[in-house]
Order: C-alpha cells, then sequence, then structure tokens
C-alpha cells in the first residue's frame, strides 16, 4: 500500500513537471511571437555589478528601433550610443533592474557614454590604445573654468612681456579656461610631476621661431609652476638661447632661435647683405644633437614679403640667385632639416616632433583676432596660410627613415582667435603705448599667443603622445 502511495505521488510529481515545463514553453513562444510582432525583444541577464565594471559596459534603456549590441565596449571612435539613449552610470547600476520594470523598451548593451570614456581601452579583443581610438587633434573647445588655466601667470615670473597680457592690461579672462577635448575620447589634464619624471635626466630641445619660442615658454611655465621655485633655474641668452633646468629631475628645455631651420647669414663685405643657405642647417644644429626629445617648427617667415623679407639671397649649392620658382626655397630647406634628422637622430634614443603652423587671424581673413573673447565656432573656417607648405611637410616627414611625430595644431588653433596677444603685447621688446593701443589696425598681433593661453594645449599634446608611448619615456 505504502509502496502504491509513493507511486501515486512520483506520477503526479511527474505529471506536474510536465505540465509547468508546457506551460513555461508556450508562455516563451507566445512572448517570442508577441516580441516579433511588436519589435520588443526582452533580453534576460544576471550582471553583478563588478563584472560589469570591469568589462566597462553601460547599460542603456532605448526604444526597440535602436536595438544594437556592440562589441566595442569602451571608446571606439565608431563606436555611439543609440540616438536618444539615456545613460546610467555604472554606480547606478544597482537600480538598473528596478527602472527597468517602469520602462518601456529593451535593456541595450552599448559603448560608454561619452564622459565615461577617458581611459577606457578594454574591448572584447583586448586592450586598445587611445591613440588607434580617436585622433586627438580632431575635436572642439570645452569652456572649463574649474581645471583651466593649467597654472597663473604670477607662478611664471620670467614670462615675456610679448605673452604676458593680463599683466599687460588686458581685461578679459576667458580665453584661458578653454579647454580642447578630442571627438571621441578624452585626454587627462596636464600633470607637471608627472611630466617631469618623464623627463628625468632628459633634455627637451625646441628649434624654431617665436611661436616656437612661445611654446618653450608655455612648456616652462607648466614645469616650473610644479616644483619649488629655488629648484628650477630660467636663463636666457636675449632671444636666441634660453634654457629651464628643473634641479630635482635632473632635466631641462631649451629653445634655439632658428626661424628658418637653416642659416641666414650676412655676406662678407658689409652693407647689410644677407643670403639664406637653403642646403645647410642653422649653425645651432650641433646644439641640437643628443636630445631625448626634438621639437620643431618653421613657416611663417618664409611668407615674409617687402619690408619684412629678411633676407636678399638664396644660396644652393654654393649658387646665389635673388629669386626661386614658388616653393623651391622652402622645400630645399625642408629637405635639408629632414636629411639632418635621418644622419643626426638615434631614433631609439630621440623622440622627434615637427609642429604644424600656426594660424594667424590677421584683419586681412575676416576673423581678426582685435577685441575677441570666444572662440570661432563655424567648423568651415579656412585659413589663408599656403597650403602647398603644408604638403611640403607632410610630404618630406612621410618620407624620412627617422620617424618624426606630426604635432598637427593647425585646425585646433584656428578656432581660436580670441587667444591672440592682440594689443596687450610688445614689440621691439617694447610695451605698446596707450596710443598704439587705440591704432588697432597697426599694431594688434595677431600671430603670437596670450600665456596661459593656447600653447599650453599644444603641450598637452606631447605629454598625451609620451604617455602612450611610455615605452621610450
Amino acid at each position: 500500500m505504502e509502496s502504491l502511495k509513493t507511486s501515486l505521488v512520483n506520477t503526479k510529481w511527474l505529471f506536474c513537471t510536465l505540465a509547468s515545463l508546457i506551460t513555461g514553453f508556450m508562455l516563451f513562444f507566445m512572448c517570442l511571437n508577441e516580441g516579433r510582432r511588436t519589435g520588443n525583444i526582452f533580453l534576460l541577464a544576471s550582471f553583478s555589478s563588478s563584472t560589469v565594471e570591469q568589462a566597462n559596459i553601460s547599460l542603456y534603456f532605448d526604444s526597440p528601433s535602436n536595438l544594437a549590441m556592440s562589441p566595442q565596449y569602451s571608446g571606439s571612435s565608431t563606436s555611439t550610443p543609440p540616438v536618444n539613449a539615456t545613460p546610467f552610470p555604472l554606480k547606478e547600476l544597482d537600480t538598473v533592474s528596478q527602472q527597468a520594470k517602469a520602462v518601456e523598451g529593451s535593456v541595450v548593451v552599448t559603448p560608454l557614454p561619452e564622459s565615461s570614456k577617458a581611459n577606457s581601452s578594454v574591448a572584447l579583443d583586448g586592450i586598445i590604445s587611445q591613440e588607434e581610438q580617436c585622433d586627438i587633434f580632431e575635436g572642439r573647445w570645452v569652456y572649463d573654468e574649474e581645471r583651466y588655466p593649467l597654472y597663473h601667470a604670477w607662478q611664471c615670473p620670467f614670462l615675456s612681456d610679448q605673452v604676458s597680457c593680463r599683466k599687460n592690461g588686458r581685461p578679459d579672462s576667458g580665453y584661458e579656461h578653454w579647454r580642447w577635448e578630442p571627438r571621441g575620447c578624452e585626454i587627462p589634464r596636464f600633470n607637471g610631476r608627472d611630466m617631469l619624471e618623464r623627463l628625468r635626466g632628459k633634455r627637451v630641445v625646441i628649434v624654431g621661431d617665436s611661436l616656437n619660442r612661445n611654446q618653450w615658454e608655455s612648456l616652462t611655465c607648466l614645469l616650473y609652476s610644479s616644483v619649488r621655485p629655488s629648484r628650477a633655474v630660467v636663463k636666457a641668452q636675449g632671444s636666441l638661447y634660453k634654457i629651464f633646468r628643473a634641479l630635482d629631475y635632473g632635466c631641462s628645455v631649451e629653445f634655439f632661435w632658428s626661424p628658418f631651420l637653416v642659416t641666414l647669414e650676412e655676406m662678407k663685405g658689409g652693407n647689410n647683405t644677407k643670403v639664406l643657405k637653403l642646403d645647410r642647417l642653422d649653425g645651432s644644429a650641433k646644439r641640437w644633437r643628443g636630445a631625448d626629445i626634438l621639437v620643431f617648427n618653421t613657416g611663417h617667415w618664409w611668407t615674409h614679403r617687402g619690408k619684412m623679407k629678411v633676407w636678399d639671397y638664396f644660396e644652393k649649392r654654393g649658387k646665389l640667385v635673388e629669386e626661386m620658382e614658388g616653393d623651391m626655397p622652402f622645400r630645399t630647406a625642408i629637405q635639408a632639416w629632414a636629411r639632418w634628422v635621418d644622419q643626426a637622430v638615434d631614433p631609439t634614443k630621440t623622440i622627434v616632433f615637427f609642429r604644424s603652423i600656426s594660424p594667424e587671424h590677421k584683419r586681412e581673413n575676416n576673423h581678426w583676432c582685435y577685441n575677441q573673447t570666444k572662440p570661432i565656432t563655424n567648423e568651415t573656417y579656412i585659413q589663408l596660410f599656403p597650403r602647398s607648405m603644408v604638403n611640403i611637410v607632410e610630404r618630406t616627414i612621410q618620407k624620412m627613415r627617422t620617424p618624426v611625430k606630426y604635432l598637427n595644431i593647425t585646425r585646433l588653433s584656428e578656432y581660436r582667435r580670441d587667444a591672440h596677444t592682440m594689443v596687450y603685447t610688445s614689440r621691439q621688446g617694447k610695451l605698446l603705448t596707450p596710443d598704439q593701443q587705440m591704432r588697432p589696425e597697426s599694431f594688434a598681433d595677431c600671430s603670437h599667443w596670450c600665456l596661459p593661453g593656447l600653447p599650453d594645449t599644444w603641450n598637452v599634446l606631447i605629454y598625451e603622445i609620451l604617455r602612450n608611448h611610455s615605452n621610450v619615456l
């Protein structure tokens, strides 16, 4: 009798189990068919908060039309959140399941929101470097009064009058607070102490015209403001040579004045006749050797004409000529520079940068810098600097044996007509007088940049490139 009862119980349990399974399958297929009919698909998943954080996954609630699953979890420049998606930060992940019940739609695994992409580099197939995720030279300017400027002018007592705009009477300060934000990723705020550690025992050499001197002053301020003033030394030999030393780090940052990179020399016999020797590097080149980081630029001085032109003759292969066709002088000089780099630089020990053209905003180009307090927002804005000269530099670099990192700051700087020194500057070593300041059409400087200001971003980008090549520095 007892065995019969047990048998009946087992039979009932079996039938109940089968009935439950059948009912479950029927409900599942009914839901599936309903989902196909209406476009709603329900995803069942059980993620722990820690698992999601490790995978760098963010959840979005979205309409069925935007349903997608992306394998690029973190920071791919081609991966963007679905249109109209609402991001939920990871710290709120524990409440997602409760919120999901109140939202009609579906749970979608998508890339991180833009604000969370800063250091995201994990993907399904491994680690992706930030340099591969986005072009750090493409993006937008964001006003950031909390984190910018990166230093204050009073922290750099050696700043030249040429770039000390606030000291020279500029009334506004908004130009100091703009932060460059690349499209598709974020770059960290400049860390002076970290940069100094990377430069420990190393030598940085910056060579070029007054715009590269502008960049040297910026980098020097960024580093000087990160150490005790008593442990830093700044010296100058006029405008031709400047050096910053951080004593506790054994590093230096030097500037050599060489606006053409090749030799400009006065002819023997007087008469103040000057010759630009296109195939001979500047005399200071012997002092560039041995640097761990080299930063070059040239360009603006080649476009000077009339009274601004500083040469009388070109010299090539020992022959003097007054004129050369088109951009031939510039091409010859850039090729001479490239040969020097290939012969004199050990790429296993030295990183070479070439900074692209720093744009001007003169009165003639409809985007005059005078009295401007905000960046240009028109993305179709086109500069007037000769494109042929830019092409010569870019093509020459591509053909060199020595790797050269092209610091392509032209486009991002074109938007910053507000950041020039304008009339709050000096000319030929003297501050503009009140009368000169009242004549901006003659005296406004729309070439150089205030500090703190735009050149700080150029150095932030160098810092970011060095961070992504930590095997070198």
